[in-house]
Order: C-alpha cells, then structure tokens, then sequence
C-alpha cells in the first residue's frame, strides 16, 4: 500500500473522530479520552454521558450506497472493542456503568453525515 493512502486514511480517521467527539460533546457528552490503545485494540473515543461511561467507536465512508458505516462493525471488532474495554476498566481501576456508541460519519458531495447509535453494541 502506498504511503500517501496510508496518510490520508489516517488523516480522514483523526478528521471523522474529531467530527464525533465534537458532536458527542455538543449533544452533553464529556471527552474523557481519545484514542486508546492497548495490546487487544484500541478504542477511538472514551466519553462520559452523566453516570455512564462511553466507548465510541467512529467509522466513516464517503457514501453509503453500500451500507452505513455502522454496517461495516463486525463481530470480531465488536470483541476486540470490548476486550479493550475490559482493558481500560481494568488499568484505570474504573468501576461505573459502561455502554458502547457507534458514531458513522458519511461523507457526501457537499455535506457531512453524522449518525450516533447509542448502546450500539451489547457486551454479555
């Protein structure tokens, strides 16, 4: 893969993770961190909503004819998302509800799309 797409997807990561945080944060979210990281995955955005501590998980696409950023989470992510999870609780000795959020930035011509779906994935 060349470098130059390399950087531009990482570029357009950080760009829609800036998007969702500042939603979340405009919808009365606190950004607690960004882009935690750790030996199982990381964890793109970690928000606190009142009591509950939230696990973001941002996906983007430039158009949506072929699903939603939402439909690209799949179920080994949704795994590596909780171990991660697991991780954080554990390192930060954090012992409070928890939820999991997706946030789908969809990017069309002229305008940006956000959607959050809040308790989009269920740890058992």
């Amino acid at each position: 893969m060349p470098i130059h797409t390399t950087t531009s997807t990482r570029s357009r990561g950080h760009t829609a993770e800036t998007l969702a945080c500042d939603y979340l944060q405009r919808q009365g979210l606190k950004l607690v961190m960004r882009n935690y990281t750790c030996k199982v995955g990381e964890l793109d955005l970690i928000m606190q909503d009142a009591a509950q501590l939230v696990f973001v998980e941002v996906r983007s696409r430039r158009a949506s004819q072929h699903g939603t950023p939402v439909d690209t989470i799949t179920a080994d992510k949704q795994r590596r998302l909780i171990r991660a999870a697991e991780h954080y609780l554990q390192r930060y000795q954090v012992d409070q509800a928890c939820r999991f959020d997706v946030v789908g930035i969809t990017y069309h011509n002229d305008r940006v799309q956000v959607d959050w779906v809040p308790n989009a994935i269920q740890a058992h």
